[in-house]
């Protein structure tokens, strides 16, 4: 008779521990939903209008310093065109020319959509100058040559300018961010030491590559 009276107050006494501990668990869940799951809010490291893929420091540096690196490259292959002598140093020149005015559009563009500053004319000449970079007087130097000392002063220059260009691009593949950014690096690796080889030859020389280690 004990056990048959006990058994309907055990029932209740488990039915009411259970929707407490139901309730108990609901409050649980509602007050810490809020606080393991934020609504997430867009951040300055990758804004909506940035081009694919995160970039760094490192990237918006390689381009400030590219773009007027490149550009004094064209304005010395331009010279190339009046004070050059040998075909195959104009043609070379034509090559530098094709290669770069893209590089320096898709880098001005990357520039312009990260909302960095794009650099005018040829910035870092001079005492703090880009790797490889000439200095006004080299410029006006090579400008006053012509025939087979232009040749010999453009290719000996240029062999300077690509290997500065080269270290750049090296520094960015190492430390950059933005995949397209460190593609355009290994590019300038690959072509401009094959260029270095190129130029060497036609100097008549034979010295290794500065790029190797």
């Amino acid at each position: 008779m004990n056990i048959s009276r006990s058994l309907p107050r055990r029932a209740a006494m488990t039915a009411a521990t259970v929707a407490g501990a139901l309730t108990l668990a609901a409050c649980g869940s509602d007050g810490s939903s809020s606080a393991s799951t934020p609504t997430p809010t867009p951040t300055a490291s990758a804004p909506a209008s940035a081009p694919a893929g995160r970039h760094n420091q490192a990237d918006v540096t390689f381009a400030q310093q590219m773009i007027p690196h490149h550009r004094q490259a064209i304005a010395m292959a331009d010279m190339a065109e009046e004070h050059a002598s040998s075909s195959q140093v104009k043609a070379f020149a034509q090559k530098i020319q094709k290669e770069q005015k893209p590089e320096i559009q898709t880098m001005t563009g990357w520039l312009k959509a990260w909302g960095e500053r794009v650099p005018h004319g040829m910035e870092g000449m001079g005492h703090n100058a880009m790797p490889g970079m000439m200095s006004d007087h080299d410029m006006h130097q090579m400008k006053s040559a012509s025939g087979n000392a232009f040749d010999t002063m453009f290719l000996t220059m240029m062999i300077k300018h690509h290997q500065g260009a080269i270290d750049m691009a090296k520094t960015e593949k190492q430390h950059g961010a933005y995949g397209p950014a460190k593609k355009m690096a290994a590019d300038i690796v690959t072509t401009q030491t094959a260029e270095i080889t190129q130029m060497r030859t036609m100097l008549g020389t034979s010295s290794p590559s500065p790029t190797a280690h």
